[in-house]
């Protein structure tokens, strides 16, 4: 492991489970000081800072960077990780489906970069990085409201990119394929066979497998690295193979 991070301040949401704890071990290990954003600690005490967030409330993530900025002078990596899913398509979905997802997956990362920028605009090398997904570039079955609020977050990693180059912020985003992560282990257990639906969601991806957390997290420590200094506006994906190939049968 290297030590590119190292004297980095990085904020990560969602950072107690999943692709967000993967995410603040990689960059703890590459030398960054983490500051984990989530509703519970988890495993994030024993080598970061953690402070709760709820990114559904303007309120409550106003707070916590009120207190991050009360601890450090600036933030050179922010990683908005934090997200929920839903599952349905447009007949089923209900209207709270579509707001609760949507306040959350996309406002709230709306929220969160809004109350970092000022930290962020005090680093010499900012970069955010959105956790974005398979489902914004092909379309999933019973997915539509999880995959319209993550074909959000690659349109406004493009547009944040444009809005905030010339302060020398970078944005870019991960798209990552199915995961083996708590989510998606908890859909698993309310499918009739778990095992099987764990296959078949394993089959649709060209390497045979699920994506692990600590392979997104290896994508988002690249991104965020200063050595990608001309990287922006880039969508990274991190799926198997899922986006491009198409194998026979």
């Amino acid at each position: 492991m290297t030590d590119r991070m190292r004297d980095l301040i990085a904020v990560v949401t969602g950072a107690a489970s999943g692709i967000g704890l993967a995410t603040a071990r990689r960059l703890d290990a590459e030398g960054a000081r983490v500051i984990g954003l989530d509703l519970v600690p988890g495993e994030l005490q024993a080598f970061a800072t953690w402070f709760h967030c709820d990114i559904a409330s303007a309120e409550r993530v106003d707070e916590a960077f009120h207190r991050i900025a009360g601890q450090v002078g600036q933030i050179d990596v922010l990683v908005n990780n934090a997200g929920i899913g839903a599952v349905g398509d447009v007949a089923t979905a209900t209207e709270e489906d579509w707001t609760r997802v949507l306040n959350v997956n996309v406002i709230g990362t709306a929220r969160v970069t809004r109350a970092a920028l000022p930290l962020l605009r005090r680093s010499p090398h900012a970069s955010i990085v959105n956790i974005c997904s398979i489902a914004a570039t092909v379309g999933l079955p019973a997915r539509a409201v999880y995959s319209a609020s993550k074909g959000a977050i690659q349109s406004m990693t493009l547009a944040m990119a444009a809005d905030h180059a010339h302060e020398g912020i970078r944005v870019n985003c991960v798209n990552p394929g199915t995961a083996d992560t708590p989510w998606v282990n908890r859909l698993l257990d309310q499918a009739a066979d778990p095992a099987a639906e764990k296959a078949r969601l394993a089959a649709r991806q060209p390497i045979g497998r699920l994506i692990t957390p600590d392979e997104v997290a290896s994508a988002v420590a690249y991104l965020a690295s200063p050595d990608q200094a001309s990287t922006t506006g880039t969508a990274l994906a991190v799926d198997g193979g899922m986006n491009g190939l198409r194998l026979p049968a």
